[in-house]
């Protein structure tokens, strides 16, 4: 391993950037009760988007321009993606300032005591073998020796691990994102509840007639959808996963974001984003034959352009200061997309059903004319 780890400096690959010497701090815990923590995403706190935005288009056209090697991977290039997250930087110091200094001194370690006993231990040097049983130094050794080693990741960890499932403050925007054999589905809860799907866009000739297929505005092969999804730079994000079949897992490696989307199961973490871009992830969850077709694609902008984008999808901005007070059911229960689909057909069938939560609006997929449920048994 260590000898691979010196190979693969010395070959002629790009890296990417590589993190800072001093700990990033990693995202503070959610401000005590009485403590103002209200994100800028409310009507009044930027004017909207001029209305030639492209973020405007509803049929997913591109918006932002794709940085080159930002948010995605890119050929011959090892280690982390650049980090746009407290969270990821602080995850990206640990790994390279913690994490692999550790790894390669024990693995050069092991190795150098493997290459000492071989030579100083060999039948020439050595015709007559020890009978030593106990060595109390030695033993007193290589127990603490691990001790100090896992101590000294877990201290980080443990308050990587705690950053990443604080709870969201006030004023974040809730994403709940539904993973479905093979696409995504995407709903704003506090912004009128309109949903989007995102599938993969395909390439050309792989398309029917009328698809729009991807082009580099959109992103890379595999990675581009025809719906991104836009969410605000600077402003909490409460991302929510569940999912409608099986196990899906929502990852984007530039969010240093990996959570499980599953059946009957809200999962919940939160995050905030730094920078504007396009930033791409994919299903990491082996979840069926197109496992590898779920790509995501999330577009980072301004409060105002975010403003400008929910309004022309058909949503609403949330009162400034309004924390989050929408509920969001789980799949099959009570108030579920699936239950009011149910109460909706018994309505048609028998008459009203008491009790039965209205179906929230969802805008159309627009002019790409690509199917919006997805690409099931394609």
């Amino acid at each position: 391993m260590a000898a691979g780890l010196v190979l693969t400096s010395l070959g002629p690959v790009a890296v990417h950037a590589t993190a800072p010497a001093v700990a990033p701090a990693p995202q503070a815990a959610a401000a005590p009760a009485g403590v103002s923590n209200i994100a800028p995403t409310t009507a009044d706190a930027t004017p909207p988007a001029a209305p030639a935005s492209p973020l405007l288009a509803r049929d997913g056209a591109p918006g932002g321009a794709i940085l080159p090697g930002i948010g995605q991977p890119v050929n011959g290039v090892y280690g982390l993606q650049p980090q746009v997250t407290r969270n990821g930087e602080f995850a990206h110091w640990m790994h390279d300032v913690v994490l692999l200094p550790t790894i390669t001194a024990i693995s050069l370690f092991v190795l150098a005591l493997l290459a000492w006993v071989v030579f100083r231990y060999r039948r020439a040097a050595n015709p007559v073998p020890s009978k030593t049983s106990h060595n109390t130094t030695i033993e007193v050794l290589w127990t603490l020796l691990p001790v100090l080693a896992l101590v000294l990741i877990a201290v980080p960890s443990i308050g990587l691990l705690q950053a990443q499932f604080k709870p969201a403050p006030a004023g974040a925007v809730t994403l709940k994102a539904i993973g479905n054999q093979w696409y995504w589905t995407y709903q704003y809860p506090d912004h009128g509840g309109f949903e989007i799907t995102a599938n993969l866009l395909k390439e050309k000739g792989e398309a029917a007639a009328g698809e729009r297929t991807r082009t580099d505005a959109d992103g890379p092969r595999l990675l581009a959808t025809d719906n991104r999804i836009v969410l605000p730079v600077g402003v909490p994000i409460r991302l929510i996963t569940t999912s409608n079949d099986v196990i899906h897992s929502w990852a984007v490696p530039a969010f240093w974001i990996k959570l499980d989307a599953i059946p009957g199961r809200l999962n919940e973490t939160s995050f905030t984003i730094d920078k504007p871009g396009v930033y791409f992830g994919q299903c990491s969850e082996l979840c069926g034959a197109r496992h590898a077709y779920m790509p995501i694609a999330v577009e980072a902008v301004t409060p105002a352009q975010f403003a400008a984008w929910i309004a022309a999808k058909g949503g609403t901005m949330p009162a400034r200061g309004q924390a989050s007070d929408k509920v969001i059911p789980q799949p099959g229960a009570e108030g579920s997309a699936a239950k009011v689909a149910e109460g909706n057909t018994v309505d048609a069938s028998t008459g009203p059903t008491e009790n039965v939560t209205v179906a929230a609006p969802t805008a159309p997929q627009g002019a790409t004319n690509n199917p919006a449920t997805g690409n099931a048994g394609q």
